[in-house]
């Protein structure tokens, strides 16, 4: 009985310890900021106060291949674009009144082919990791960020201009370039 005494009162230390020093849930919450997106707006070029529409817009990535999520043949004012994280640049085609020609022969898919002016996009930048929270981890925010558009004889992108000398991206609540059109 004396030796229950003696290990009653470490026993209930630790116990108070353990549960004093517990955190809640490590959950990371919907609300918190993680590594942010590029958002352009497009202007009209002739009237660059006014707010214009891409129309039959596609944008895919020149590496993959793949269509950007929400991008498929869609009108918008504005794109919200993701950088790679693993990589200081990431490239675009964005397509302009994108179609897809079934060459006559409708009941056979292949071949078509797609038609729509394509320009490619080239964003540049440095990345910097930044410790969100131990639920959330890491975010990764770029800095110095500059977009370059690759000119053919086709360009419908006239100009992309940053709103900031030294662009960077920390956050997608406000607008990083404006693209005209």
């Amino acid at each position: 009985m004396k030796y229950l005494k003696i290990l009653f009162i470490p026993v209930m230390v630790l116990i108070v310890g353990i549960t004093i020093s517990c955190e809640k849930d490590d959950i990371c919450p919907a609300s918190t900021s993680t590594t942010p997106n590029l958002l352009i707006d497009a202007f009209d070029n002739s009237n660059e106060d006014s707010s214009k529409n891409i129309f039959s817009l596609v944008v895919i990535g020149v590496d993959n291949e793949e269509v950007l999520p929400g991008y498929s043949i869609v009108s918008s004012s504005s794109l919200v674009l993701p950088l790679k994280t693993t990589d200081n640049t990431t490239q675009y085609r964005i397509i302009q009144d994108y179609s897809i020609n079934d060459n006559d022969t409708p009941d056979d898919d292949t071949d078509d082919f797609a038609e729509g002016n394509q320009d490619i996009i080239t964003i540049n930048y440095s990345r910097e990791e930044v410790f969100v929270s131990r639920a959330c981890g890491y975010k990764t925010v770029f800095k110095n960020v500059t977009v370059q558009l690759e000119t053919d004889e086709d360009n419908w992108i006239k100009s992309i201009i940053p709103l900031n000398a030294n662009q960077s991206v920390e956050d997608e609540t406000e607008t990083h370039f404006n693209l005209f059109h």
